[in-house]
């Protein structure tokens, strides 16, 4: 059988001139590298986010592709995207998924690790995950 599989890496970073605490909005930038670690090429569909505050706030962002996009990977290729958030706290969370199609039709889901979102500390913790 073969393997379907997508690693993805999370690199966030607060932005701190795009944001304002005063009124409570914290802008945060992450960059993502999802790479296709299988042995079948495959289209990534769409995403799920989980975006969490420190105030207990969640909020489920659903859409196709990434940045406009829905890249195909064989394997071993990459892509890589930098996206944002808005948080009304200066910590958070945020995780989820990438539904994929491989090209024989298989259907997976390539998990986003949890990341930690920072504006005390000027940056967040990255994660990966391999998901088979």
């Amino acid at each position: 059988m073969a393997k379907y599989q997508f690693s993805v890496q999370v690199v966030p970073q607060y932005v701190r001139e795009q944001s304002s605490p005063e009124v409570g909005v914290y802008v945060f930038a992450y960059t993502i590298t999802i790479t296709n670690t299988g042995e079948v090429a495959a289209q990534l569909v769409s995403r799920t986010w989980n975006v969490n505050d420190s105030n207990g706030l969640n909020e489920k962002v659903r859409g196709l592709g990434v940045v406009g996009q829905q890249p195909f990977l064989k394997p071993g290729q990459a892509f890589e995207y930098t996206s944002g958030t808005r948080l009304r706290t200066p910590t958070g969370t945020m995780h989820g998924s990438f539904f994929c199609v491989a090209e024989d039709g298989e259907k997976f889901d390539a998990d986003i690790p949890m990341f930690v979102l920072d504006a005390l500390s000027g940056t967040g913790i990255g994660g990966s995950h391999t998901l088979h």
